[in-house]
């Protein structure tokens, strides 16, 4: 038999890859499915899983499928279970992509929202919201929701100090003769300067405002309700699509910054767009659960390990397996002390402080960026 041409080979090769990368995104999808199944079924009152399913059909299509064998099943999953799994979604799609795209652009394993200082700056404003913020009382309603003023604040003020945070790093990476790893240093300090802030403001604040910081920096989905989701969700769809349509040009910088000035790409402008775009969507997320680490930096990396680095299906991917291992921490947190909850930032850092163990001990397959 004649031996397949070169081109025919690479064409075999290349829809094999294609496949087990589109293989990874359809068997995540699944599996996240099957969790926020999981997720609205077990809390402090479990629900069989069958009257569960009849909630989600009944929900859809209620002329064609009856309702759970107790109303009230429906009310516990629909107004209360059902947003907290939604926002862990969000929240652990979020925290992976922008791991995701800050690896790839500035071409360090390591980097995540966390490593450039994003969360000791968001620490900081949650925690001068908390501190100057007691007396605030009151709520407003946003989008048929009713949200309290303080949590607002507090929000706000993350949000706005990760802001601020990123762009101390853009600003100083601007500098000539600036390395990758110059650039990550900087986020390091940035993030020490915040964290001294952040004790400061803990030696000034009284029981209550101390308590409420600490809670805060545990990382939690306490404040998840339907009006948060509806906040948050148009948010991180804009920020992903902007991300996504950016992909390409992010393999190509993968080559070299010199390559991709040759193809004509702005490489300052697509770095400092991807930059904030991951901030904001990073910063809203943390701004409503507080601190959820090390996402960023474990999610990216297994689906590297999987499918490889081409960024097209890299961010989508991490992003999805980012949205599982939060919804799998938060059937955890609340399980292990029934009818209480363990902080989800909890169970995230065992779980990142295990894979950052197992990521330096050497037995693992090398990804290059």
């Amino acid at each position: 038999m004649m031996e397949k041409e070169p081109g025919g080979r690479l064409n075999a090769i290349y829809s094999a890859s294609k496949t087990k990368k589109m293989g990874f995104i359809v068997v995540a999808m699944f599996l996240i499915l099957i969790s926020i199944v999981v997720s609205v079924s077990i809390g402090a009152v479990d629900i069989p899983l069958s009257d569960t399913i009849k909630v989600f059909l009944h929900s859809l299509l209620p002329s064609f499928f009856d309702g759970p064998d107790k109303e009230w099943y429906s009310d516990i999953i629909i107004n209360s279970r059902m947003s907290r799994t939604i926002l862990c979604v969000v929240c652990g799609f979020s925290l992976a992509i922008a791991g995701a795209v800050m690896q790839n652009i500035l071409r360090n394993p390591l980097v995540s929202p966390f490593t450039l200082g994003l969360s000791s700056a968001a620490s900081f404003g949650a925690a001068v919201a908390i501190l100057f913020g007691a007396g605030i009382t009151g709520s407003i309603m946003i989008l048929g929701h009713e949200f309290f003023v303080k949590n607002l604040f507090i929000a706000g003020l993350a949000i706005l100090w990760s802001l601020i945070s990123v762009s101390i790093v853009i600003v100083l990476s601007r500098r000539r003769n600036i390395s990758r790893s110059t650039v990550i240093l900087i986020g390091v300090i940035i993030g020490y300067l915040f964290q001294a802030g952040i004790a400061a403001i803990k030696y000034f604040s009284d029981d209550d405002a101390l308590r409420e910081i600490t809670l805060w920096l545990m990382g939690g989905m306490w404040n998840a309700t339907w009006g948060v989701v509806l906040l948050v969700l148009p948010v991180v769809i804009v920020c992903d699509v902007l991300i996504e349509s950016r992909a390409a040009k992010v393999n190509i910088l993968s080559a070299g910054d010199d390559v991709a000035h040759s193809l004509g790409i702005n490489v300052t402008s697509l770095r400092t767009t991807l930059l904030i775009l991951s901030t904001v969507i990073s910063a809203i997320c943390i701004a409503f659960t507080g601190i959820i680490g090390f996402i960023g930096l474990v999610a990216p990396h297994v689906v590297r390990m999987i499918i490889g680095n081409d960024s097209r299906y890299l961010f989508i991917a991490s992003g999805l397996l980012g949205s599982l291992i939060l919804v799998v921490s938060d059937i955890v947190s609340r399980m292990i002390m029934r009818p209480e909850e363990l902080p989800v930032g909890i169970i995230m850092y065992l779980i990142g402080g295990a894979f950052f163990i197992w990521l330096v001990s050497g037995n693992r397959k090398e990804v290059t960026m």
